[in-house]
């Protein structure tokens, strides 16, 4: 093993394994995500950082993190998502938290399409952190199906966004393993995939009925949100987990303003709102409604 000193006093240090995350660079990466991203790296999650960052490294052709570092500081927003993915563990199943979606199947959903046909007005749910896709395709499932037994056009559609580059890109191209159907009836697998052929042999691929009512965009929850049109429901699940404090509580207030009245939040199964929040109130498992103003 060898080792020079950079700027900073940073160790460079060149392991068996490739480089070794030292101290400066370390300290710069943990502001850097948590201005950018929200996420707050303790000292135990060096190694990690370190193992998962080493894969941008070699696909950047780069020898060391201070090589790394001086690229976010030159292009911060070029590489942020790339980032946020290698940092971030991105678990998700078709149908995870199935008490959400019998909520919406159930209840939500008919009452809204009851109450908006009445009013001639659209319906809107957001995923926010869609991840590969399939939060808002089995959305979508529940949506589609609700919208035949109303029997009639209507102005409804799902938006899926996410920060990393290639959970977006695996979300559009909408194409899964067999063992990622566990949480899918036999009935709805039958009815919203298509049995995948030639280089997709052996995978299941969504049916386009359910693409044409997702809209998937990249968002840093960060950032500016282009959206002009309130929700009827937000999908968050298993993303504040990562945030710090301060930074869940701006999100639960914009969250709040992206609503419509009375509209409803879902949050991931370890996830709360305890003391962070007073625009909302638990209604169910990980399921809060805006308070009325």
């Amino acid at each position: 093993m060898s080792a020079t000193v950079s700027r900073e006093g940073n160790a460079s240090v060149a392991g068996v394994n490739g480089p070794v995350l030292g101290d400066a660079d370390f300290r710069f990466l943990r502001e850097f995500v948590l201005q950018h991203c929200g996420i707050a790296l303790s000292e135990q999650k060096r190694q990690l950082v370190q193992g998962r960052l080493l894969r941008r490294l070699r696909a950047l052709n780069m020898k060391d993190f201070g090589s790394y570092c001086d690229l976010l500081r030159r292009d911060p927003d070029g590489e942020m998502g790339d980032l946020a993915s290698a940092i971030s563990t991105n678990v998700t199943s078709f149908f995870r938290e199935s008490h959400h979606y019998d909520l919406l199947e159930k209840t939500l959903i008919p009452q809204w399409l009851a109450h908006k046909r009445r009013q001639g007005d659209r319906l809107r749910i957001w995923s926010a952190g869609c991840s590969t896709g399939e939060e808002p395709y089995a959305l979508a499932m529940v949506l589609a199906e609700a919208l035949e037994k109303h029997g009639a056009p209507f102005d409804a559609k799902i938006l899926a966004t996410d920060l990393s580059p290639q959970a977006l890109q695996g979300a559009r191209e909408g194409v899964y393993s067999l063992d990622k159907m566990d949480g899918i009836s036999a009935e709805r697998r039958r009815r919203w995939f298509l049995r995948g052929e030639g280089s997709y042999e052996g995978l299941a691929c969504i049916h386009p009925r359910l693409r044409e009512l997702v809209t998937i965009q990249p968002l840093n929850l960060l950032h500016d949100w282009p959206m002009a049109g309130l929700f009827d429901a937000i999908f968050c699940r298993n993303v504040v987990i990562y945030f710090d404090k301060p930074t869940k509580e701006r999100l639960f207030s914009r969250y709040a303003k992206q609503l419509e009245p009375e509209g409803y939040l879902f949050l991931g199964h370890s996830e709360s709102m305890h003391g962070l929040s007073d625009d909302f109130d638990l209604v169910g498992r990980t399921v809060y409604r805006k308070r009325a103003s």
